[in-house]
């Protein structure tokens, strides 16, 4: 039987892994980057020294790069925190689907706070050992990568070694990107065999013109970098030829925003079908299982996000759109602003969420998906009473499923923003983890306590 300590850590830890999805620090449309990192800052104190266990456990959650990384350092700093070979495993695992770039700066954050005990070299030990290419990282993070080496007390040896520390000692090498690095200080050929972020560097030293650059470098380009520079290559008169079908479906929504307008509807046929690509192989073997499914998108104003976060919540609203329609057997979208097509979608007006909500209500779906910051101001107040009365009266056997998935963190509130106390809510970051979260969402009704949260946490954990 669940006690009331066990419903209060329940919630805490749902608190917390909503936070952990949705914050990254920075600067949001209703709070400032300082709010963000001081409120998060205190979850993490909080969860850590109230619950070292599950604190560990939410690594195996689908919580962005940013608290994955403050959650290891954490768990590095403290040591009598880290008891057990369980939570090295979570760590080395979610290492290794990080970033390399935010990789090394954890590693850096941790020389900076002189966290240097056994475990800590041992982690960055093995993921250096398990990296493919340590000559790639030498060219493009050597700086990095020679702070994580001294750190860990490692001794490079032959080629990689000098490199790192006497790199011009050495008349050749015979690693070829190595050797590219050295030959490309005064041959201006050279630069194009090194990762672009560094032939970018030695191209501003050699006076190569922009559009010469990019023309010559555009075959090396990875996906992502081919999608990032589309834009500004196509100025230049240079097509990257960016497999936009290959991109996540959030960095593909956001960058579908990022056109104008005229631009969107002359490519409509193109980026619209790879929207749906990308939903399908996100959907994978669910795609048409969920039944009938209706959604509430915010496009209000605040979908805007940050300078920082441009139209990032609109992108989540855009991503979860498509996605929905691939998992549902029959779907219908509604955007607060009345806007009958996606692809044209734009940040703009207030935040009727409780008139949307009732037109997506009447319908009676098996499932209705609500993806907004919550900011609920026409009128202030109107989705909660919606949402309570239909809970409360209309539908107290729950036949309707709701979800609502939210892609802020209200820094103030320190969580999330709810709709309603009937309805539960999750932090959304990729639409890929929506599956996910609206099954982790069912912990916030309470409809399942403490004991089946924790086998959550460790079923996923066996599974990374």
């Amino acid at each position: 039987m669940e006690t009331y300590a066990d419903l209060i850590e329940c919630e805490d830890v749902l608190l917390f892994a909503n936070a952990a999805i949705t914050s990254t620090g920075q600067r949001e449309f209703h709070s400032a980057a300082g709010e963000q990192r001081l409120s998060l800052a205190f979850l993490h104190d909080y969860i850590h020294g109230n619950y070292p266990d599950l604190y560990a456990a939410t690594l195996a959650l689908d919580i962005n790069d940013h608290n994955a990384a403050l959650i290891i350092a954490n768990l590095l700093k403290r040591g009598a925190g880290l008891p057990g070979a369980g939570d090295a495993r979570l760590i080395a695992g979610r290492l290794a689907r990080m970033s390399p770039p935010r990789v090394y700066r954890l590693f850096q954050e941790l020389r900076r706070a002189g966290v240097n005990n056994r475990r800590t070299r041992a982690i960055i030990r093995d993921w250096l050992a398990a990296r493919p290419d340590l000559a790639f990282d030498a060219v493009k993070y050597r700086s990095a990568l020679k702070s994580a080496v001294r750190h860990a007390h490692l001794r490079p040896e032959g080629e990689l070694g000098d490199f790192l520390f006497a790199p011009f000692r050495r008349a050749r090498y015979e690693a070829p990107l190595l050797e590219a690095w050295r030959r490309a200080h005064y041959d201006k050929n050279a630069l194009y065999e090194l990762p672009y972020t560094v032939a970018e560097g030695f191209a501003a030293r050699h006076g190569i013109s922009r559009a010469a650059f990019l023309e010559r470098v555009a075959p090396r380009l990875t996906k992502l970098e081919r999608l990032r520079l589309t834009g500004a290559a196509e100025r230049d008169g240079v097509r990257t030829e960016a497999d936009l079908t290959a991109m996540p479906l959030v960095r593909l929504a956001s960058y579908v925003l990022s056109l104008a307008p005229d631009v969107r509807a002359r490519r409509r046929a193109e980026l619209v079908a790879a929207l749906r690509a990308a939903a399908a192989r996100a959907a994978g073997a669910r795609a048409g299982t969920w039944g009938d499914v209706a959604a509430v998108l915010d496009d209000s104003f605040s979908s805007f996000g940050s300078p920082v976060k441009r139209r990032r919540p609109l992108a989540v609203a855009l991503a979860c759109h498509y996605l929905l329609r691939a998992l549902a057997g029959s779907y219908r979208g509604l955007w607060l602003s009345g806007r009958s097509d996606p692809l044209q979608a734009r940040p703009t007006g207030p935040t009727p969420l409780g008139r949307r909500i009732l037109d997506a209500l009447e319908g009676r779906p098996g499932l209705l998906v609500i993806v907004s910051d919550g900011w609920d101001n026409a009128p202030p107040g109107l989705a909660a009473e919606v949402l309570r009365v239909w809970r409360r009266k209309l539908d107290p056997a729950g036949e309707v499923g709701i979800v609502h998935l939210n892609p802020v963190y209200d820094a103030e509130q320190i969580e999330v923003r709810r709709l309603a106390t009937v309805v539960p809510t999750a932090g959304i970051r990729d639409a890929e983890d929506l599956p996910a979260l609206v099954e982790l969402a069912r912990f916030a009704e309470g409809r399942t306590g403490l004991a089946e949260l924790r086998a959550y946490l460790e079923d996923r954990a066996a599974r990374r």
